[in-house]
């Protein structure tokens, strides 16, 4: 019973961008992710001991976003892909967008989007 759980719109204001005033303050960047498992553990129990913790998942995103100070998007999409999966071994696929709104004046937003599965 292969379903998806994950988050939509997580926000994080951190360091992230390559330009001098990117790395002085915080900005918003926001998250969607989709982790794809096996429910039937989860669904038979009815306990979070079965499930992908999207709110343990959430404080471990917003941890390596703040504290690593990413200059771009894309190794952040990298490495939250690759946390995600090391963290939640049930999990074998993740779907992640990062956009970063006032990258660009003009546009509503800049965004990555990368999907990793498990070998």
């Amino acid at each position: 019973m292969i379903g998806t759980t994950g988050l939509q719109g997580l926000q994080v204001d951190c360091i992230v961008g390559i330009h001098p005033h990117e790395r002085e303050a915080p900005q918003s960047v926001i998250l969607d992710i989709e982790m794809d498992y096996d429910f039937a553990a989860a669904a038979a129990a009815d306990t979070i001991d079965d499930a992908v913790d999207y709110a343990g998942a959430a404080s471990l995103v917003t941890a390596l976003a703040v504290g690593r100070g990413f200059q771009l998007i894309e190794t952040m999409a990298e490495e939250t892909a690759a946390m995600l999966l090391a963290r939640f071994p049930p999990v074998r696929c993740v779907r992640i967008e990062i956009r970063k709104p006032a990258a660009v004046p003009a546009a509503a937003c800049a965004f990555v989007r990368v999907e990793r599965a498990r070998s």
